[in-house]
């Protein structure tokens, strides 16, 4: 089957180019936000192929994924054929929802033109999404290629534009965290975070913007990994650092208390709990290991990658039918 999606989300993206499709992802000139093409940072099989936009007009297409509301439009001017009525859509909702929560209105809300998949059950059930037909399709992450060590006494972090977002990420509540350990934030637009929260640099040492497989190597020696974040969907990151065994403190927000099991390490919306928490995985290196395993048999068991391909592939092969 060819498939049409834009590169919005690399990790989730990542995931769903492994399939045993063809994806079709666009490219311009100045890879903008419409046109990034393949990902230079995460590897991708050669079944995910770059396509312009003059191009697509003459491209067989299967069906489009569509994961801005603008793409609905952008398709239809590039394809030359309107998704959801000259060929089958699916829109995937990767966000929590914003402004007046819970009854924020989807943009697909009641449409009879694309089914709407969310990527956690929280997202499903907090936007207000009409009669718009939805599903859920949990994520799934291709395994990092290294096993947690917890060898350094140290918390890691990933956040993408830490100040920007702040109390959404939890970055107002790094400080407390850093009292206990030193921290070690990974993401994008993360330099001079130590600045922002006026911490020396020896407490908060920011990583910006590392590669993927580097990140990762990095993640696994530190003790326990910090998933601070008051409002999102769930962060991928969280789930390949359990994947690779790391153990977890956690708030329980969102998704989350879905996704990390109490004994993968701390899940609370005490923060003074997780600071206790994080303080102890630090004292007793042991005690890390035993959170760790579960964190890693957790994560496996939900987020494992043939999963997660084939749910989408009995989702697609559905819709195509459907469509015929």
């Amino acid at each position: 089957m060819n498939i049409l999606l834009w590169h919005v989300h690399g990790s989730w993206t990542t995931s769903f180019v492994h399939g045993k499709h063809r994806y079709l992802v666009p490219v311009t000139p100045d890879r903008g936000p419409y046109g990034l093409g393949r990902a230079r940072t995460y590897p991708w099989p050669d079944s995910a192929v770059e396509v312009t936009p003059e191009a697509l007009r003459d491209t067989d297409v299967d069906l489009v994924v569509l994961q801005r509301p603008e793409e609905l439009d952008l398709a239809a001017e590039w394809l030359g054929r309107r998704p959801g009525r000259d060929l089958p859509a699916i829109y995937v909702e990767h966000n929590t929802p914003k402004g007046d929560v819970p009854n924020t209105r989807h943009p697909m809300a009641d449409r009879d033109d694309l089914l709407l998949t969310h990527v956690t059950a929280f997202n499903e059930l907090f936007w207000d999404n009409g009669t718009t037909r939805t599903t859920v399709v949990d994520h799934g992450v291709v395994p990092p290629a290294v096993e947690w060590t917890g060898k350094l006494d140290r918390l890691a972090v990933v956040i993408n534009e830490p100040v920007r977002r702040w109390r959404i990420t939890g970055t107002d509540l790094l400080a407390r965290f850093a009292a206990v350990a030193p921290l070690d934030v990974y993401g994008m637009k993360v330099a001079g975070l130590a600045a922002h929260l006026g911490l020396p640099e020896d407490r908060l040492t920011s990583h910006d913007d590392v590669p993927q497989h580097a990140m990762h190597a990095e993640l696994a020696k530190r003790r326990a990994y910090l998933h601070l974040c008051r409002w999102t969907s769930l962060g991928l990151s969280l789930v390949e650092a359990m994947t690779m065994g790391m153990p977890v403190v956690a708030l329980a927000t969102t998704e989350a208390v879905e996704a990390v099991p109490p004994e993968a390490g701390a899940l609370s919306t005490r923060v003074d709990t997780l600071v206790d928490a994080a303080r102890g995985l630090l004292d007793d290196p042991e005690s890390a290991r035993r959170a760790g395993a579960a964190a890693r048999a957790a994560a496996r068991s939900r987020y494992g990658l043939e999963r997660f391909l084939a749910d989408w592939d009995r989702l697609l092969e559905e819709e195509v039918c459907a469509s015929r």
